[in-house]
């Protein structure tokens, strides 16, 4: 299996930028198609963008679109999320997400590893 680790949350401004990163360890990271969901207080877990395991296909949700970027280096076992012009309604708890395979997913139930959660707050 494999463990992951993210970092980088924190308070901000909006308009203002963060890069969050999920540091991987265990199996071969690059067995594994990637993604970054987020929590807000009383919501669902949803997605924010998904990579395959060998970067050339990503997938974003609409409201990031444009302002979020995922990337991932397999030589350094890491997923990265660069978010750009945040806004508030960007504050949540951003979760790494890992599952075998080539392509990529959007829903909850397709990754079986997750990291512990980072805070980003986002303020007005």
């Amino acid at each position: 299996q494999v463990q992951l680790v993210e970092s980088g949350g924190g308070l901000v401004q909006a308009g203002g930028s963060l890069k969050l990163s999920c540091a991987a360890s265990g199996r071969t990271f690059s067995s594994y198609a990637m993604a970054w969901f987020r929590q807000a207080p009383g919501k669902e877990r949803v997605s924010v963008a998904a990579i395959s395991r060998s970067g050339g296909m990503t997938y974003y949700a609409d409201s990031v679109k444009g302002r979020f970027t995922i990337s991932r280096d397999n030589a350094k076992n890491t997923l990265y999320l660069q978010m750009n012009n945040l806004k508030p309604e960007d504050t949540a708890v951003y979760y790494c997400a890992g599952a075998l395979g080539s392509y990529y997913y959007t829903e909850v139930r397709s990754y079986e590893y997750w990291g512990q959660g980072t805070q980003v707050t986002v303020s007005s």
